[in-house]
């Protein structure tokens, strides 16, 4: 029996002949069969240096054909390139191939549709039976990234999930630096993480979607110098999240949580969102607005001399890139070294410890810059 293996670039014309003329040996022969191996052309070049290591060959072009001598498996004899898998046809079996070019280009092109279709139905198959978080990062070279995706896939902030998925986008962005960004991921050996993806444009983007953080970023200080630059970025930002809400629409599932983060324009980012994505709950979308709150509770604990962690329930409201207001009713501090003290878990109001509300409150605003810190009527 001769047993042949055929292996290839899915895109590679002369693996479509040569697969095709094996194919026409095996029909004509009973004793003549054949294995194939279609490979993706970005994997190609390692399975290809992996595969002549292990056997001792030299070769360096698709496709690769080599002879079996065992039933199954086992070391090979190696036949080498098209050419030389023709030679050998036409001396063994005289037989030969005439494929027109035609021919060897559309059967390659549908080589490489059929396999791309197939690992993704692999895919999904088995995302399907794992039943896995799907989490969405935009902007995902953004770099509170590299602090963000340890503390978010964990079970504390996901205790009921058994696997997550994260796909990391950055629309037209470096896909040398998303690979690095996955490896380092990768690295992370974290319990929760089933495998990443990473995209550069938006042809998947959003798909069974469960969580989505959007944190892409469009404007800097050069754009405020700049006017007009400033203002094509901002339009630029505008038309990608109206798409994002479309996207978001209809195809995310129905139940998922969107949450917008970032230091400009979130406030818009999200009415934008909520504007395009019509058949998602406008409940499901969250503008954070934390990198605020922790600035002003900073404020305050060295105003009180105390640690920021230490401050607590600072709420914000209005727009993080206009004017809003950093609310201290609820704010309430630990650990403060005042004439009333108790235990850690002991805490008291903000507001009733800075009793001298002129100062304080001149203080803390001169601090804030923009920043207006809310006193309820009742507290003048």
């Amino acid at each position: 029996m001769a047993k042949f293996v055929l292996a290839g670039k899915a895109d590679c014309p002369y693996y479509a002949k040569a697969e095709l003329l094996a194919d026409a040996l095996q029909l004509s022969l009973p004793n003549f069969k054949i294995r194939k191996i279609c490979i993706l052309p970005d994997e190609w070049k390692k399975w290809l240096e992996a595969t002549c290591v292990l056997n001792g060959w030299k070769h360096d072009k698709s496709p690769l054909i080599w002879r079996e001598l065992l039933e199954q498996g086992g070391k090979g004899m190696l036949i080498g390139g098209f050419s030389d898998f023709l030679e050998h046809c036409q001396e063994y079996y005289s037989i030969t191939s005439d494929m027109p070019t035609e021919t060897m280009l559309s059967v390659s092109a549908e080589n490489l549709e059929t396999r791309v279709n197939f690992i993704k139905e692999q895919q999904q198959h088995h995302n399907s039976h794992i039943n896995a978080l799907h989490i969405w990062i935009s902007g995902a070279l953004n770099p509170t990234c590299h602090i963000l995706i340890p503390n978010l896939l964990s079970a504390e902030v996901f205790p009921h999930t058994t696997a997550i998925i994260l796909h990391m986008l950055e629309v037209e962005g470096d896909e040398e630096e998303l690979k690095g960004l996955k490896m380092e991921t990768e690295d992370l050996a974290l319990p929760l993480l089933h495998h990443v993806t990473i995209h550069t444009d938006l042809e998947l983007a959003f798909l069974e979607a469960d969580v989505i953080l959007l944190l892409d970023e469009w404007c800097d200080g050069k754009d405020a110098e700049d006017e007009c630059h400033g203002e094509r970025k901002l339009n630029k930002m505008k038309e990608c999240y109206k798409e994002y809400g479309e996207l978001i629409d209809t195809r995310a599932k129905k139940d998922v949580k969107v949450i917008v983060a970032g230091d400009s324009f979130v406030n818009l980012k999200c009415s934008l969102l909520v504007e395009k994505a019509h058949l998602t709950d406008s409940r499901r979308f969250v503008t954070m607005a934390t990198q605020l709150e922790n600035m002003a509770r900073a404020i305050l604990a060295k105003k009180l001399k105390v640690r920021a962690s230490d401050v607590k329930d600072v709420i914000v409201w209005g727009n993080i890139s206009g004017t809003f207001y950093a609310d201290l009713q609820r704010a309430k501090v630990f650990n403060y070294n005042g004439p009333i003290k108790g235990p850690s878990f002991f805490s008291q109001s903000v507001l009733k410890i800075l009793h001298d509300r002129f100062v304080s409150e001149a203080n803390i605003i001169s601090a804030f810059i923009d920043m207006t810190v809310f006193f309820p009527s009742s507290y003048f």
